[in-house]
């Protein structure tokens, strides 16, 4: 039987038209098309299985669900193999996915298509997101922006020859109090100047990009978190829970009218 993408792509103009197409149509804050091009790499007869090791994750992540909804696993599984496929997802990724929840191709395809966190063509080992919403944008953005187009050589929506290197500029990643900011990979680097971007792209040419601070993040500038020049000023104290009538329930009997008021709603 025909997978879904080889049917799409049977639909579809030349591989060429539509490339220059998607070319053509790239702007600042874009991302991938939402249609399949079959690349050598990236085909449909495309071999892709889970390793042995990441079997052992697929079925950890399956038991989460009944057996009956396997497709809410669609997400946690698709993040497991870009994982494990370097970083974007193959179609061929997309099928073995649906195989395992019992889903069609289609259902996959469209989750794949529609979050941004999955990237169904190539990106370079480390792929730089750059944010350049409002915040970002008037704390300099436009400045780390050319500062790596500059030092890399390439483009927004490009990849350099030695496969290291991905820029994408993108929407909000959150990080507003300490823009400008990158997510590279996994990680959040802020409060960049260009002189700290490139210090930053020549440690991962090394291999060795900065750790993350203890609050999972790390400000380029020596600060910690979003503190500000003064330092922690306040919420020296862990704040108190709410106390909880330990008695409420002694009698196992529970009220559903009075669930929200036992839970402080």
């Amino acid at each position: 039987m025909m997978s879904a993408a080889r049917l799409l792509a049977r639909r579809l103009p030349p591989a060429s038209n539509r490339a220059n197409a998607a070319v053509g149509q790239l702007r600042s804050m874009g991302n991938a098309q939402s249609f399949h091009i079959n690349t050598p790499d990236n085909t449909p007869e495309t071999y892709f299985d889970f390793s042995e090791e990441n079997y052992q994750f697929v079925n950890k992540i399956l038991s989460k669900y009944p057996a009956n909804y396997k497709q809410s696993a669609i997400i946690p599984l698709l993040d497991l193999a870009q994982r494990q496929h370097g970083g974007w997802l193959p179609v061929a990724a997309m099928d073995k996915v649906a195989s395992i929840v019992e889903a069609a191709p289609s259902r996959v395809y469209e989750v794949a298509s529609f979050y941004t966190m999955f990237n169904r063509t190539k990106v370079g080992k480390y792929f730089i997101q750059l944010c350049g919403t409002t915040p970002c944008m008037i704390c300099g953005s436009e400045d780390i922006k050319k500062t790596i187009e500059k030092h890399l050589g390439i483009k927004n929506g490009e990849t350099t020859k030695d496969g290291m290197f991905t820029l994408l500029e993108v929407e909000c990643l959150g990080a507003c109090a300490n823009a400008p900011m990158v997510q590279l990979n996994d990680d959040y680097y802020e409060c960049l100047t260009p002189k700290s971007m490139v210090e930053l792209l020549e440690a991962c040419k090394e291999g060795k990009p900065p750790a993350m601070g203890k609050w999972g993040s790390l400000p380029m500038n020596g600060q910690v978190s979003c503190e500000g020049p003064l330092g922690k000023t306040s919420l020296w104290e862990v704040p108190k829970p709410p106390q909880v009538n330990v008695e409420r329930f002694k009698d196992g009997a529970v009220d559903p009218a009075s669930v929200k008021a036992h839970m402080s709603y």
